[in-house]
């Protein structure tokens, strides 16, 4: 039987601020984006303010409520690489199957390592132990038989824990757990979930599969394998890249968007920030847009809709975005983030109208803009509604990330 580790190391961005500072040591300590630009939502914070309701997402405003004296400081992304790349160093020391789940979070395949190190749960302590001494962080540690258990079982004890999930004890450990502590289950799916009285995961594991395949096609098999304990996906090596399902990117304004102008400049800047990914990705044509809103109140919310043709091409995405924003929304409450997701990637199709060639000429002009950003920066090249307001359009780039809507 596979033996596998998830390893996540304890509020990585505020515990590297820590170490960075040590006169925060000790004080509530909260990691933010740009606080002038109102990037001012929380990104990670510290044990202490995590005790005091602190949540990562969080606006600034919210957190000084339940946190007065909490200590703000801005994120440095550079730093987090450097430790993570320090972490994972201890990690290779035993085994070469890691697969990282973003820059704080891995799982490790130990199953043939165990021959050396001793069982998973000693494994899981020599590298807590490890990453202590010498990095001077804390991680915690799941050990079980796949990945989504060793995922939940590193969760189960924070800071600096281990716990095992195993196959004769995962119905005692896990079936009380509520539904959303399951990976892959996110707020939409939790909420869809609760209305069929599905609460826990042992609610999940012992629903009849078919009612949820009824409500939840495929996925809902999928689900119910989860909470079964059935995941048989592998550890990737190192070397090994993860297909991508997805490529999207998101702003959070330094003020409220109010007009159609403004929701316009925004997917204008970040349809060419996906489209030069989809490129470089070598995915393909997308088949599927996204768009996530954040009101001025917090309230969020995904749209998605099938593009008409397979494209990569920035002006088919804000089309597209834009024409979905006007027939969901509103702007009677302002929107403060906004993001757009392209999926369904077909790598073999061409795009087939009548103005193919004039799509191919398009196609080369686009990477032809993007080659010249690549080397001069983004700044170097803008679309004239940009410049109506440049400051809006800045890139966040705590938002940028993969796979980032639970659809």
């Amino acid at each position: 039987m596979r033996v596998i580790l998830h390893a996540d190391l304890n509020n990585f961005y505020a515990s590297v601020e820590t170490k960075l500072n040590p006169e925060l040591e000790g004080k509530n300590v909260g990691v933010c984006g740009n606080v002038e630009n109102r990037h001012g939502i929380i990104l990670a914070k510290s044990e202490g303010a995590k005790k005091l309701g602190v949540k990562t997402g969080m606006t600034i405003n919210d957190a000084k409520r339940l946190c007065p004296d909490i200590v703000l400081v801005e994120a440095k992304h550079s730093h987090y690489t450097a430790y993570s790349k320090l972490v994972k160093d201890i990690y290779r020391k035993y085994t070469d199957r890691i697969e990282s789940f973003g820059i704080d979070e891995c799982w490790l395949d130990v199953t043939e390592s165990q021959k050396l190190f001793g069982s998973g749960e000693q494994i899981a302590d020599l590298i807590r132990e490890r990453v202590k001494a010498e990095i001077g962080l804390t991680v915690s540690v799941g050990v079980s038989f796949n990945k989504v258990f060793a995922k939940l079982g590193s969760d189960l004890k924070k800071p600096d824990g281990t716990t095992v999930i195993s196959i004769d004890n995962y119905k005692e450990k896990v079936w009380k757990l509520p539904v959303e502590d399951l990976l892959f289950v996110g707020k939409s799916t939790a909420s869809k979930l609760k209305k069929i009285n599905v609460k826990t995961i042992g609610d999940l594991a012992q629903i009849d599969v078919k009612y949820l395949e009824k409500h939840f096609g495929k996925w809902g098999l999928t689900l119910s394998e989860y909470a079964n304990g059935k995941d048989n996906s592998p550890v990737l090596k190192d070397s090994e890249t993860a297909e991508i399902k997805s490529v999207g990117n998101s702003i959070t304004s330094y003020r409220d968007l109010t007009s159609l102008e403004d929701i316009l400049i925004m997917f204008t800047t970040l349809s060419e920030t996906v489209s030069s990914r989809v490129i470089s990705y070598g995915v393909g044509g997308a088949t599927t847009l996204s768009i996530y809103i954040r009101d001025a109140f917090l309230n969020s919310s995904t749209r998605q809709g099938k593009l008409p043709e397979v494209t990569v091409l920035p002006e088919d995405f804000k089309n597209f975005a834009f024409e979905l924003f006007k027939k969901n929304y509103d702007l009677s409450v302002g929107v403060r983030t906004i993001g757009l997701s392209v999926s369904g990637f077909d790598d073999t199709a061409r795009q087939i109208s009548l103005d193919g060639d004039f799509y191919e000429k398009k196609l080369k002009l686009n990477s032809a803009v993007t080659d010249i950003k690549g080397k001069y920066g983004n700044s170097t090249l803008v679309k004239g509604i940009v410049l109506k307001d440049k400051k809006l359009a800045r890139e966040d780039s705590e938002g940028t990330s993969l796979d980032r809507f639970d659809l």
